[in-house]
C-alpha cells in the first residue's frame, strides 16, 4: 500500500531520467528510487519489499519536479512507514525466523548434509550444514521448497473445490503483492507465505484461485473466496498486522 497522485504536466524529455534522489527523514538523507514508467497513470509512493527502499514511480509524461514535490509531500507519510518497519532479520547462524507462524531456530553445522528440521529441547531448529559463506542461499532454498509443496497442495484443493483449471504456479519475491492470477491459469506466490500460519498461506491460494471465476474483486469473487475459505478474513487481518515482518527476514 502507497501514496498515490494523479498525473498532471508535461512530459519529461528522455535525456533527464535519473534512477534516485534523495529526500530528508529525521535529519538524514534517504535514498529514494525514482521509476519511470510509461505505463503508469500516477505518482506512486511505496517501499521496495525486503530492500525497504522507497520507490517513486513516475508515469509516462511525468517530470522529475512533480516526482519530488509529489514526495516532498509525502514525506510524513514515508517517514511514519519507514519508523513502523519491523527490525530486519537477517538469514545467519542463531537466528530466530517463522515457518509456518512458528519460530524456528537457524544453526549451522560445518561439513556436508541436507538442510533439515529438527526439533531440539529448547524448540524447532533449521539445520544448515555446508560453508557458512552459503547458508542465507540455502535457507531460502529450503523455504521455497516448502512454499511449493504446501501452495500447490493449497492451490489443487481450491481449484477443485471451485472447478476451475490451475495450468501453472509460480513463486517468486514480489515486493508489492502477495499473489496474482492471470487469466491464462497461471498464478505465481511470495514464497514469504510459508512463513505465515498456515490459514494465511491457505487464503493466498484460496483467494488466487477464485479469480479464475472472477477477474476482479466484485462481491462474486469474494463468495467464491468465503466459501472455499470461512476463514478469510481473519487471514486478511493477519497479512495486514504482519506482513511487513515476513519481508524483514533476509532484509538488508
Amino acid at each position: 500500500m502507497g501514496f498515490f497522485e494523479r498525473l498532471t504536466g508535461s512530459p519529461t524529455r528522455a535525456a533527464a531520467k535519473p534512477d534516485h534522489c534523495h529526500v530528508e527523514i529525521g535529519g538524514e538523507p534517504v535514498r529514494v528510487a525514482l521509476v519511470w514508467n510509461e505505463r503508469a497513470q500516477r505518482y506512486t509512493l511505496r517501499l521496495r519489499g525486503s530492500v525497504r527502499e522507497p520507490v517513486v514511480t513516475i508515469p509516462a509524461r511525468g517530470k522529475l519536479s512533480e516526482a519530488r514535490a509529489f514526495l516532498e509531500r509525502n514525506r510524513g507519510w514515508l517517514q511514519a512507514r519507514l519508523a513502523a518497519l519491523p527490525d530486519a532479520t537477517p538469514l545467519a547462524d542463531g537466528a530466530m525466523i517463522p515457518l509456518r507462524g512458528v519460530p524456528v531456530r537457524i544453526v549451522h553445522r560445518p561439513g556436508r548434509g541436507i538442510v533439515r528440521l529438527h526439533e531440539a529441547e529448547a524448540g524447532a531448529e533449521l539445520v544448515i550444514p555446508g560453508e557458512i559463506d552459503h547458508l542465507p542461499r540455502r535457507v531460502t532454498d529450503f523455504l521455497k521448497r516448502e512454499a511449493r509443496r504446501d501452495l500447490e497442495a493449497a492451490t489443487a484443493r481450491h481449484a477443485a473445490s471451485l472447478g476451475v483449471t490451475v495450468k501453472n504456479i509460480r513463486l517468486g519475491d514480489p515486493t508489492s503483492r502477495w499473489g496474482s492470477c492471470s487469466s491464462s491459469g497461471t498464478i505465481a506466490y511470495s514464497w514469504r507465505i510459508i512463513m505465515a500460519p498456515p490459514a494465511v498461506l491457505d487464503y493466498l491460494a484460496a483467494h488466487e484461485v477464485a479469480h479464475l471465476r472472477e477477474m476482479n474483486h466484485s462481491v462474486r469473487f469474494w463468495r467464491h473466496v468465503a466459501a472455499i475459505c470461512p476463514g478469510m478474513e481473519e487471514a486478511k487481518a493477519w497479512l495486514t498486522r504482519h506482513g511487513a515482518s515476513l519481508h524483514a527476514v533476509g532484509a538488508e
